[in-house]
């Protein structure tokens, strides 16, 4: 597809289970230690449960100013600062992930664009490094002044789901996806957060996020696929993002 011209990059992913048979809190509570994030969430809906730690506002709107932060362009976490280091000087020094980033800030652009005022869109913080327990990733702010008339559901219609989970152009990869991917993904890709009375929003992307039913625990991660990416490199990607959330399954199992 991508080789035909029909997208620039889409997003695939993998869902891994288990069986857990511990506590779904005792999990969130061992996420949330082992892998803080700015946003940690813990959703118990009866028959099943959400926990998640993401790192990725999907998009914000507080007092007429829409945020999105796309986080693309990733690499592990280093054993040493001085292969901390290492990997975040090679990670902002290959071309293709600085392409893929910033073909995705551009796609946030076109996103909050469409419920902002004319000339408001604006980047800063361009290709900064945020760094979490088990990988980093590349960072850059947009951010629009909101459009008269339009509220949060306007910006959340404009801006989900995030391209960073989906690909470029967003409606022809999510076509692909739903090709290629055996299991519809949920919550995996989605949403969190909340629609504040006064008109604020504030919501994350549903990664490195984990679904318990039964017995059973699902993570579910992906990679951007683009033309020269290299299939290993893109499965590694996606394995070290689940990684956390798998470390923590195995810690909340434990003994006290």
């Amino acid at each position: 597809y991508i080789l035909a011209g029909d997208v620039f990059q889409v997003v695939l992913s993998q869902r891994l289970s288990a069986h857990y048979k511990g506590d779904p809190i005792d999990l969130y509570r061992a996420l949330r230690t082992l892998n803080p994030s700015p946003y940690m969430y813990f959703l118990d809906f009866g028959t099943y449960c959400i926990v998640g730690a993401s790192p990725e506002i999907l998009v914000r709107s507080e007092d007429g100013v829409i945020t999105v932060r796309p986080l693309a362009g990733t690499r592990p976490r280093g054993e040493t600062e001085e292969e901390d280091q290492r990997l975040e000087v090679e990670l902002l020094a290959d071309e293709k992930e600085r392409a893929e980033h910033i073909m995705l800030v551009d796609l946030g652009r076109n996103d909050i664009g469409r419920v902002s005022k004319l000339g408001t869109v604006r980047v800063n913080d361009i290709m900064q490094i945020e760094r979490y327990s088990h990988v980093m990733h590349i960072v850059s702010n947009v951010t629009g002044e909101l459009l008269e008339g339009k509220d949060a559901i306007d910006v959340l219609r404009a801006t989900l789901p995030a391209g960073t989970v989906s690909g470029a152009p967003k409606i022809r990869a999510m076509e692909i996806i739903d090709e290629l991917e055996p299991h519809e993904r949920g919550i995996y890709s989605g949403a969190v957060g909340y629609i504040g009375w006064n008109g604020n929003l504030d919501t994350a992307i549903a990664i490195r996020t984990a679904v318990l039913i039964g017995d059973q625990v699902y993570v579910q991660a992906g990679a951007g696929l683009v033309a020269d990416s290299v299939p290993n490199t893109e499965w590694q990607e996606s394995m070290a993002k689940a990684r956390a959330i798998l470390r923590a399954v195995a810690i909340a199992e434990l003994p006290e």
